[in-house]
């Protein structure tokens, strides 16, 4: 029997009675895309995934988005991320290895694939090898943080235009590889985005986001940066422990997530993502 349970005020629900790795018909896509429509954030524990199934799950809800990291660096085509420190059954990485170094990028709040012409509509992560301490990934809505703003700054922000760049982000915290960084020109973005099927309205911001179409640099960095800490204020954020067996959902297009350090010199941390590329630009919106 499929349970559906709230996990935070704003947005989230635990789902329980459903197999990810089982086919899905129309009718239980439609379910799933209005589950994530309405909650922005599914946890469904205990799934017996593979990469098999996870792909399967990914192409149900839209075009799998290709791996951005490894097509600038490369020009490869992989639609699989692997989250984590593992190499294989007996090596990992430690805590001085570039790509350990690399993927703290992913500490900071952010929506993935925003720096992109088509961001992505959703992730899909799931768990195979978790750190016995730390390691937990944070979740907050930006719909809900929209809907806390004044009347009047909603206005303001309505139909305003705002610069994600991936190496104005990513270079806070290590070097990016110069053809990845070629491949990925800072994209403009509405500021404000609208669920086509509800008709919620969020802002769309995070640590990509460089600046404001039109503004200053400093007034830039005071909307933004006010914008980013309304919506990642502690009340806001759910803080997810994962386990082994674990898969969540989350909507790209009004969550923000950032990952919580760990210990790569003590732990193991095993993960796979895959992501589903959006209906089009976000100025055609």
């Amino acid at each position: 029997m499929l349970t559906i349970e709230p996990i935070h005020p704003d947005f989230g629900a635990t789902v329980t009675g459903i197999d990810l790795s089982a086919d899905f018909d129309d009718e239980a896509t439609a379910a799933l895309r209005e589950a994530i429509d309405t909650h922005s954030l599914l946890h469904f524990p205990e799934q017996e995934m593979t990469d098999e199934a996870q792909f399967a799950l990914t192409r149900c809800l839209g075009e799998p988005e290709p791996n951005h990291v490894v097509f600038g660096k490369t020009g490869e085509v992989v639609y699989f991320g692997t989250i984590g420190n593992v190499v294989d059954a007996e090596t990992k990485r430690d805590e001085s290895d570039p790509l350990t170094r690399n993927q703290k990028g992913n500490n900071l709040w952010h929506s993935d694939s925003s720096f992109r012409l088509v961001p992505s509509y959703v992730s899909i992560l799931h768990a195979y090898e978790v750190p016995g301490e730390g390691g937990e990934t944070e979740y907050a809505s930006q719909r809900a943080a929209y809907a806390r703003l004044d009347p009047s700054l909603q206005a303001e922000i309505d139909e305003l235009q705002v610069l994600h760049d991936y190496v104005f982000s990513r270079t806070q915290v290590a070097p990016v590889d110069p053809n990845h960084a070629a491949s990925l020109p800072p994209i403009p973005q509405r500021l404000v985005r609208t669920n086509p099927s509800n008709g919620a309205k969020n802002y769309y911001v995070g640590s990509h986001a460089r600046s404001i179409v039109g503004w200053s640099g400093i007034d830039s960095r005071r909307l933004i940066d006010e914008l980013n800490a309304g919506a990642t204020r502690p009340e806001g954020v759910y803080s997810h422990r994962w386990s082994s067996g674990d898969t969540v959902i989350y909507d790209n297009r009004c969550m923000l997530h950032r990952g919580v350090g760990y210990d790569a010199d003590r732990w193991r941390r095993y993960m796979r993502q895959t992501r589903v590329q959006g209906q089009g630009p976000t100025l055609d919106e």
